[in-house]
């Protein structure tokens, strides 16, 4: 008899070759293709659809970032004009000071005070 070990494992493969039936391989391709390609074609449209609504949400965090930035500019405006608010009541009391001054030292001059 045979033994096991007299019987290659690759035997009758290269003869079994020849008889694959191109059509066979073919509608079996065409069957694989359909029965994934709708799905494959679903999730590539919710994938698109995915990829837009993330761009929307992108632009729109853009937007809602320069309104931010706009209200801290506003802000640094309105604190730039207290300051000046400030530096001008100073100045006024500065010049009023002065006028003081001017007269007091007006006054000593008239009434023959040299200072």
């Amino acid at each position: 008899g045979v033994g096991p070990s007299d019987a290659s494992p690759d035997e009758g493969v290269v003869e079994d070759l020849p008889l694959i039936d191109e059509k066979a391989v073919e509608q079996l391709t065409e069957g694989l293709i359909s029965h994934y390609l709708p799905d494959l074609q679903r999730s590539k449209s919710a994938l698109q659809e995915l990829t837009q609504n993330q761009v929307v949400l992108l632009e729109t965090l853009e937007q809602e970032i320069s309104k931010f930035k706009e209200c801290n500019s506003i802000l640094d405006i309105n604190a730039l004009f207290s300051e000046a608010k400030q530096y001008h009541n100073k100045l006024v009391n500065i010049r009023n000071e002065m006028m003081m001054l001017h007269e007091k030292t007006s006054k000593l001059k008239v009434s023959g005070i040299s200072i």
